[in-house]
Order: C-alpha cells, then structure tokens, then sequence
C-alpha cells in the first residue's frame, strides 16, 4: 500500500508532462477521427457544388456542419467546410470517469485533396448547425410512353431515323433527361440517361428499333455502375451479354 501511495505522485508527474496520453486529448483523437471519416468520404474528382459537399458531410454520423466557404470543389481552391464533432475517454484512477469533448476541425474538398488528408484543428463557429434542403428528385424515366410512341417495322422494311428521333421529341422530355440515337446495321438505337453521381448506378433506357422488332428495356445494376459500358447507345444496338 504505501509502495503503490509512493508511486501516484510519480504517475501524476509523468502524466502532466505528457507521457501519458490525457484523458481530454484521447476524447479529442476521437473527435479527430470522425472527422477524418467525413473528408474520406467527401473526397473525390467528382465536381460537386459547395452546396452538395455541405449536404453530404451532413449526413455522416456525429458530424455537424458549421460552414461552408467556396463555390465549388474544381473552382479556386475547392470547397473548405467546418464540422463539429464529439470524442470520448476514460481518465484513469479509481473514478473511471468518462471525458466528452466536442471540437470543430476543417475538411477541404478539392481535386488536390488527399484521400487521407488530416482534418484541421479549428476554432468553433457561432450559431447553430447548417442545414440542408434534400436534393431533387432525378426525373422518371418514361419507359411505358418510350415503348408506345417508337415506331414499329414490319419484317423487310427499312428503319428510319428521322421518325424516331420524332418519336423522342414528341415524348417531351425533361432537359435532365439525356437522349442519343444512332443507326447501325439497318437497325436505330436509343439511350435516355439521367446523369448519376459517379458512384452509384446510373438511371438508363434502351431501345432498339428493327424490322420486326422493337424493344426497350433497363440494363441489368451490374451494368449501369459508373465504368461498365450499360448506359449506353453501343449496348442499345449490340446488348452486353447477362451478367447471371
């Protein structure tokens, strides 16, 4: 017993010059770490609004979006946000008792970002968290309408892509909406695409028109991921073969 009272002026010592990681400082890593787990998932090449990286960070787990500066990610130096974070640790002793700190870092969101860029220690903004209006809704693709107002071929006759690209016009898209049409092998392709945000799967349509056939169909979620060639006028007229 008296070893171990001998011993806790030695422990408080080295514990206020440093050598043992303060409970406070723990509870700050942590508040740092969820931070970091904000700029990972905010980086990108992707050009986003200031808007869309502040609704993003938004939406990570723990993390409060303070400010947001710049105009877009590819503009200037790219987008900087403030979020507030909290972190949590045990202060040794007999007392065992929980330290909560909540701490405020920057994020930059630029193309020269860093995947595993280190968030910076900042001071805390005045007034309340921001907050975001959902983003809109993408536009519905018109896969009943497409399929009634395409011509259809009989067997032997020609296709004319004149009257199908009158077909789409009449459809009255939504200027979301993107078309391309081209002709190959006596047959016409179509694609009607809504932009996706280079991560998930992207919204398409497909069409081909033939003699003797017309057909319009979505391409299968393997083959609308961002890369994988789905969403494309080339696959309306030669399809990709079935992923299963």
């Amino acid at each position: 017993m008296r070893r171990l009272l001998l011993l806790a002026p030695l422990l408080l010592f080295i514990t206020g010059c440093g050598l043992v990681p303060s409970a406070e400082n723990e509870a700050t890593d942590a508040a740092r770490e969820v931070a970091g787990t904000a700029s990972r998932r905010l980086y990108g090449q992707r050009p986003r609004t200031a808007e869309e990286v502040g609704r993003s960070a938004s939406l990570v787990d723990g993390v409060e979006v303070l400010r947001v500066t710049g105009t877009a990610t590819g503009e200037g130096h790219g987008v900087d946000v403030v979020v507030r974070t909290s972190g949590s640790a045990y202060r040794g002793g007999f007392a065992h008792e929980q330290v909560v700190v909540r701490r405020c870092f920057s994020v930059r969101v630029s193309p020269k970002s860093e995947w595993d860029e280190e968030p910076r220690d900042v001071d805390c903004p005045d007034g309340p968290a921001l907050t975001f209006a959902p983003p809109p809704e993408p536009p519905k693709l018109p896969y009943e309408d497409l399929r009634a107002k395409l011509p259809r071929v009989p067997d032997g006759s020609p296709v004319d892509e004149a009257e199908v690209r009158r077909a789409l016009a009449a459809l009255d898209l939504d200027p979301a909406i993107l078309t391309e049409v081209k002709a190959d092998g006596g047959r016409v392709g179509v694609l009607l695409l809504v932009k996706g945000n280079g991560f998930d799967p992207q919204d398409c349509l497909l069409a081909r028109v033939g003699p003797g056939a017309t057909e319009v169909w979505v391409p299968p979620r393997i083959h609308r991921m961002p890369g994988e060639g789905g969403c494309t006028v080339a696959n309306a007229l030669a399809p990709m073969p079935s992923p299963h």
